[in-house]
């Protein structure tokens, strides 16, 4: 189950951060919003540092 998690979990992780940010966004106005900004943004954050930290 090691290598499972070692292979996917910042995937799903990632993923299951985008449902929860869609799932904001649908469920209504506010605090809702902020927080389905945050929880969209994040893989497009992850996505960043990988290519900033990326050794090439």
């Amino acid at each position: 189950m090691s290598g499972f998690l070692k292979i996917f979990g910042w995937p799903i992780l990632l993923a299951l951060v985008s449902l929860i940010g869609l799932v904001a966004a649908l469920i209504g106005d506010g605090a809702w919003d902020g927080l389905s900004w945050l929880c969209l943004a994040a893989p497009l954050a992850v996505l960043v540092w990988v290519l900033l930290t990326r050794r090439g």
